[in-house]
């Protein structure tokens, strides 16, 4: 987290948990039929209830917001976050630990509504549900990020590390380079990826520890394009204290998103042009 963001973090904490659930699910509010799911670990159980405020304080309300979490996590909840659940809210359990369960259940629960994935360690601003609905409603079978990047070849036709893949440009591009990066929120209409989306033991060998990079991968098997959206809320605001160890840091700093692309590529032979 960068100092000039500190404040403002707090001052957010602070009003967020000074809503009571009753003042974030007042009636009223227009209800857009998608579901929100995300993640987290243990680490983060003790401020994620920041998260889900967050998304509960929309403008507009989602059908329903999923937070999964490991099995052995359940006796871990603290109250602040239990006390959130009801009609809108649930926490549900996998036996998963690796993050592709943010999507992969949720997709297999409702598999025919768009579903919305988001991080663990932000608080969303509150036209974030509404201008990504909108913009997929703009453009429907596609999927929406409010954050890309752009996969990117040398001239001799190999791919660049991950870290030269530029970040979020509104220049055109072809919709196959377009990589959604989870942090700021993609939304998947339904049906969008190939139906081996959730074969557990194939992307634990491949991909482990980028879902992103296995969800795009299943996107271009399945021929569903992606896109930036071109009205995105200002950035979320990162969460104190809930940053200090990611899998950004390990995949990006030591490269191992293009070990994990290289083993995707290879497997399913992904072909995305010169």
């Amino acid at each position: 987290m960068k100092v000039k963001e500190i404040p403002l973090s707090l001052f957010r904490s602070l009003w967020l948990r000074s809503l009571s659930p009753s003042k974030l699910l007042a009636e009223g509010k227009k209800e857009v039929p998608v579901v929100i799911s995300l993640t987290t670990i243990d680490s983060r159980l003790n401020a994620v209830d920041l998260v889900i405020r967050s998304l509960m304080e929309q403008t507009v309300r989602p059908k329903k917001i999923l937070l999964w979490i490991n099995e052995a996590s359940l006796p871990h909840i603290p109250k602040k976050l239990a006390d959130l659940q009801g009609a809108l809210f649930e926490i549900r359990t996998t036996p998963l630990f690796s993050s592709h369960k943010k999507l992969i259940h949720t997709m297999a629960l409702y598999p025919d509504s768009p579903v919305i994935t988001c991080d663990d360690d932000l608080m969303y601003r509150n036209d974030w549900l509404t201008l990504l609905y909108n913009e997929s409603s703009k453009h429907p079978n596609t999927i929406i990020a409010n954050q890309t990047r752009t996969i990117t070849k040398d001239p001799s036709g190999a791919f660049l590390s991950y870290r030269q893949w530029p970040v979020s440009s509104n220049l055109p591009s072809d919709p196959r380079r377009i990589l959604p990066v989870g942090a700021e929120g993609v939304l998947y209409p339904p049906h969008a990826l190939d139906l081996q989306y959730d074969q557990q033991a194939l992307f634990m060998k491949l991909a482990p520890k980028a879902d992103d990079l296995w969800f795009k991968s299943m996107s271009l098997l399945k021929g569903t394009p992606c896109r930036l959206a071109e009205k995105r809320p200002k950035p979320a605001i990162p969460i104190m204290g809930s940053q200090k160890s990611s899998l950004k840091d390990e995949n990006i700093k030591k490269d191992l998103n293009s070990k994990q692309w290289a083993a995707l590529v290879a497997h399913f032979k992904l072909d995305l042009g010169s």
